[in-house]
């Protein structure tokens, strides 16, 4: 694996995160954006972002942030981590990140591209097809799509051996995992590069070898949250108190209300959309029980918070609020 430099398409939340992690790893790092009317936005969520690692790396070096709760394993090993070198290559991350939105300028020479744009089929297809005759042959292009399958895109990019999926969880440089998840037609060569780039970029690779929407993660968290809005959507309960229920009943740190908050409104708007239009595992089950997901009900839920601009922790404000 001799990749230099690394595009990543969309500079929302993971976006943002995965190009300042990426350069924080010593990457050349290029963030390609749609309108130059967004290059502050999204230099403002990378300088946010600089903020948390530099607080995370002052923390990580007292005695309570080495605790299990404050550690950053995508900052450092326990073992390796030095302070002032972590600053350092903190620092630089921030100083070289390019962001640009001519899609010439910003794939020339790239050896991997990815995406991490609108969760929408439509968007995603169109994006690679604008992409693809501006690519170098070498280019590897990956999707950190949370739900949609590499297979029904691949052949979009116009190189389907050389495209795959690659999700990143929120909050990476603490939740260092990336699943690696190859279609019938991924050339392993570049399966195991990407496996390669994952570990360069302090990250934990988990391979998925077959497609599975929602790779290994999502698989179990997007059914969780759905069956919560569910309750909410039904009337049998409010977000704090199912909250509640979950993190008192099970020792977790979060609520799937909190979860829903971090991951944004947005997002789990797309994400309930994606799922009523293609029935899960978990539907027949449910309608055996007489419980089937009342997805309009979740969308409606939804669409009020969007509506009034509470998008989440993002914007300080969702089903809970943030100071």
């Amino acid at each position: 694996m001799k990749y230099k430099k690394i595009v990543v398409a969309g500079g929302g939340v993971l976006g943002s995160q995965i190009a300042y992690q990426s350069a924080y790893s010593g990457f050349d790092v290029t963030v390609l954006i749609r309108v130059e009317d967004s290059k502050d936005d999204v230099y403002d969520r990378l300088k946010k972002i600089h903020r948390t690692y530099l607080d995370t790396i002052k923390l990580m070096a007292t005695e309570k942030g080495k605790s299990k709760d404050n550690w950053a394993r995508g900052i450092s090993d326990i073992d390796k981590f030095k302070k002032d070198e972590c600053v350092d290559r903190a620092n630089k991350a921030i100083n070289n990140i390019k962001i640009v939105n001519d899609q010439v300028e910003a794939l020339k020479d790239a050896d991997l591209v990815i995406e991490s744009i609108t969760e929408i089929l439509d968007v995603k297809t169109a994006f690679y097809e604008q992409i693809s005759s501006l690519l170098p042959e070498k280019t590897v292009i990956v999707t950190n799509s949370s739900t949609l399958l590499p297979s029904k895109m691949a052949k979009y990019t116009k190189r389907p051996d050389k495209y795959l999926a690659m999700h990143f969880a929120n909050s990476i440089w603490k939740n260092n995992i990336a699943e690696i998840m190859k279609h019938s037609e991924t050339d392993d060569k570049y399966f195991n590069e990407i496996i390669e780039f994952a570990e360069a970029i302090h990250m934990v690779p988990l391979a998925a070898r077959e497609e599975k929407s929602g790779y290994l993660l999502n698989s179990m968290l997007v059914p969780f949250l759905l069956c919560a809005m569910d309750l909410v959507a039904n009337g049998v309960s409010d977000p704090e108190t199912i909250d509640k229920a979950w993190t008192l009943g099970t020792g977790a740190p979060h609520g799937p209300f909190q979860i829903l908050d971090v991951v944004g409104l947005e997002t789990a708007k797309n994400i309930v959309l994606q799922y009523q239009k293609v029935p899960n595992l978990f539907d027949p089950i449910l309608k055996k029980m007489m419980l089937p997901y009342n997805y309009d009900g979740m969308l409606e839920i939804l669409n009020k918070y969007i509506e009034e601009g509470k998008m989440g922790k993002a914007t300080k404000e969702g089903f809970y609020k943030y100071k």
